[in-house]
């Protein structure tokens, strides 16, 4: 399923909502990267993908930006070990 992922900059996170359920990464720009600290999707929204989906869109937007990763979320970090091919942005 495609979520429609949009950053909101006030409250720096990336966020997604379905049905009235919002799941998110928080962020935090450093100098020539950006820290992804955490992770929430509320149990209404568990085991369709909002978390898979919101991690690699935050990773493609890192790579797109030319930004460098710290994933500082457990979350985060799982999926890139998971998904190698975003090493290059640590």
């Amino acid at each position: 399923m495609e979520y429609d992922i949009i950053q909101n900059k006030e409250k720096h996170r990336f966020e997604t909502t379905v049905d009235g359920h919002t799941g998110f990464i928080i962020y935090q720009n450093f100098p020539g990267g950006i820290a992804y600290v955490h992770t929430e999707v509320p149990p209404e929204l568990e085991g369709k993908g909002v978390a898979a989906a919101l991690a690699k869109y935050v990773l493609e937007y890192a790579r797109t930006n030319s930004l460098k990763v710290k994933p500082l979320c457990p979350y985060v970090f799982a999926y890139m070990k998971r998904h190698p091919e975003y090493n290059d942005l640590l």
